[in-house]
């Protein structure tokens, strides 16, 4: 049997227990609209959601290194960074996009 929504609340609950999952994302929100989605399911959404962070915060710095020498290039002088918390939360956009492409 799949997974009731108390079920999929503490699925998602436990496989997102250690991911930076950011205030905006509705957890119960989701579970609701994941009926007939199994546990795997569920932990593959988690995972793609993940994945999206990762691979926007790649993105992003790659753009922001990309800037930095090009400013150099140009001869500006360049502020040091501030160091910014470089761990991607995953935002409600992740797990919208992630749900596009899940397989119910």
């Amino acid at each position: 049997p799949m997974p009731d929504l108390p079920s999929r609340q503490g699925i998602l609950t436990s496989v997102l227990r250690k991911s930076p999952v950011s205030n905006d994302v509705d957890l119960a929100y989701l579970a609701r609209h994941t009926d007939r989605f199994s546990g795997a399911d569920l932990t593959e959404i988690c995972q793609r959601a993940a994945k999206l962070a990762v691979r926007e915060n790649i993105e992003k710095e790659i753009e922001k290194e990309r800037l930095r020498e090009a400013a150099i290039e140009a001869g500006e002088d360049i502020e040091p960074d501030e160091e910014e918390d470089l761990v991607p939360e995953i935002t409600t956009r992740h797990f919208e996009e992630a749900m596009r492409d899940a397989r119910r």
